[in-house]
């Protein structure tokens, strides 16, 4: 088996960096970070709630050498029409540059009520130049929920994955889109309520993506991953896939960040018992911002090391934080 990495993690001192602020945009919860290396910047696009109820994918920025401080920009895309699959929430976003167009991927709730996971029916698609001002794709989703023959009546689907180009035999770049298939169904054992297993689908364009294949599922017999696989983030080092993903169990009974290695992408490795544990909830420290959850990893590579993005207590309620690791 390819090896885990044994991170150590140095938490940010000032987390959560990104809290929750007085601005309208934002002031109930920053959640979902996703990173992207902007030259001397960090570009943090996170989803931001307001007193509505309502969650919409915003941006803030903030210079590599100071990962605590950031600027915020408010929303760079609103929610969708009343009556579409993303009119009530925006959240989880991903980026990744086609050519010279940015691509914004993210998950909709309709706000259609008693629908639990089911409430999320797809994934959206925007168009940038610079990063900021997106254009969407259609009103519709690219990506629902009934794309695996294992669950073909499901609806839902979330984002928080990555993109990871691959060259296929012919030489042409196919690209290997990792997510969150949301099985869930509102019941009381939380098994069955908070089901999700993590995917790849592949495309040539960013548009259109097919062979969608279940890679990771909750593990019955490990209590910090037996609920659910959530948010697989995907990189290559060395010859090897690696993932850090969201893992709920039993253990804590919310989230908890885990590991899995791969030599294909498809195969995936976490050993035994807490081996694969990468980061854990604080919950013998009263009042922390991440006592109860940590979830909704984001990975950038920096010298020496990896910069950690995730976000804590109630989905981001209490904010994203960071942290720098070694392995």
């Amino acid at each position: 088996m390819p090896s885990l990495l044994q991170f150590q993690w140095e938490k940010h001192a000032g987390n959560p960096v990104l809290p929750p602020s007085e601005n309208p945009f934002d002031c109930t919860a920053c959640m979902n970070p996703f990173v992207v290396d902007r030259g001397d910047e960090y570009w943090l696009y996170y989803a931001g709630g307001d007193t509505s109820g309502h969650r919409r994918i915003c941006l803030a920025i903030a210079d590599k050498s100071d990962p605590g401080r950031w600027k915020r920009l408010g929303p760079v895309l609103d929610l969708g029409k009343p009556g579409t699959f993303d009119a009530h929430w925006c959240v989880l976003p991903m980026v990744y540059r086609f050519g010279d167009v940015w691509h914004l991927y993210w998950s909709g709730n309709s706000g259609a009520p008693n629908l639990g996971l089911q409430g999320f029916p797809g994934t959206g698609l925007a168009y940038s130049r610079d990063g900021i001002t997106f254009e969407r794709h259609s009103d519709a989703p690219i990506l629902t929920g009934d794309r695996c023959d294992r669950f073909p009546a499901n609806k839902g689907i979330a984002n928080g994955g990555t993109i990871i180009p691959h060259t296929a035999p012919d030489g042409s770049t196919v690209y290997r889109l990792f997510y969150t298939l949301a099985v869930g169904v509102p019941s009381p054992d939380v098994h069955v309520d908070q089901e999700k297993h993590c995917v790849v689908c592949h495309s040539r364009d960013g548009i259109e993506w097919t062979d969608h294949r279940i890679i990771l599922s909750p593990r019955p017999d490990v209590p910090h991953d037996d609920i659910a696989c959530a948010a697989p983030f995907v990189w290559q080092e060395n010859g090897l896939y690696r993932m850090l993903y969201a893992a709920i169990g039993t253990r804590w009974g919310y989230y908890s960040i885990a590991q899995a290695v791969s030599g294909d992408g498809y195969v995936w490795e976490r050993g035994h018992a807490d081996e694969n544990l990468a980061l854990r909830p604080t919950p013998d420290i009263p009042g922390s911002w991440e006592a109860q959850m940590v979830e909704y990893p984001a990975l950038i590579p920096e010298r020496d090391g990896y910069r950690l993005f995730y976000c804590g207590n109630g989905y981001g309620n209490t904010g994203i934080g960071t942290a720098f690791g070694r392995a």
